[in-house]
């Protein structure tokens, strides 16, 4: 085996505490410079600013309270059988004797993508000025933002949808009333 001779070790052995001390000396680090813009001296905040809160979430509706029984058989213009819930959904169907009847409604996101898909596959609608913060009239289908709830409304019949426009309008101010 060979040694190093002992100035070699001496220099390995510098070399070491050299590197020892740089990585983990006592010594703080020096801060580093502000940076500046065209020679301006930028400051930066010290403490942490509060996180944003995050935006309230709308409150959760159960969409066969916004519309009630009587209601949707007004809309659809006959009787109706009770009301099936399926959280932010709420179905009216006709009886099964007929007339072909159906009242949806959807609360939430739902609704509004909804509403996106059909704008999506170009349906026209009306803008209905006044009812809640907005509102849409498609043929069988109303649409109505209130509080940030997005609701939406459809009647499935065989007659022509705009022998329901009135109704369906109608029907939206009052559901957008009551979010």
């Amino acid at each position: 085996m060979r040694y190093l001779p002992s100035a070699a070790r001496l220099a390995v052995t510098a070399l070491a505490l050299a590197g020892l001390v740089a990585c983990g000396g006592a010594k703080e680090p020096a801060a580093a410079p502000m940076p500046t813009i065209d020679g301006l001296e930028t400051v930066l905040p010290t403490e942490a600013a509060d996180p944003p809160e995050p935006p309230a979430d709308p409150p959760k509706v159960d969409a066969c309270a916004l519309v009630a029984k009587q209601e949707a058989e007004k809309l659809a213009g006959t009787a109706l059988e009770d009301a099936v819930s399926g959280g932010e959904s709420c179905s009216y169907t006709g009886p099964v004797s007929g007339p072909l009847a159906q009242v949806e409604i959807y609360v939430g996101d739902g609704a509004k993508k909804i509403l996106d898909i059909d704008r999506d596959l170009d349906h026209k609608f009306e803008t209905l000025s006044g009812i809640g913060d907005e509102a849409y009239l498609e043929d069988g289908a109303v649409f109505v933002n209130a509080s940030g709830v997005w609701v939406a409304i459809r009647l499935v019949r065989l007659d022509d949808p705009a022998t329901y426009n009135k109704r369906l309008t109608d029907l939206a101010r009052t559901v957008a009333g009551r979010l």
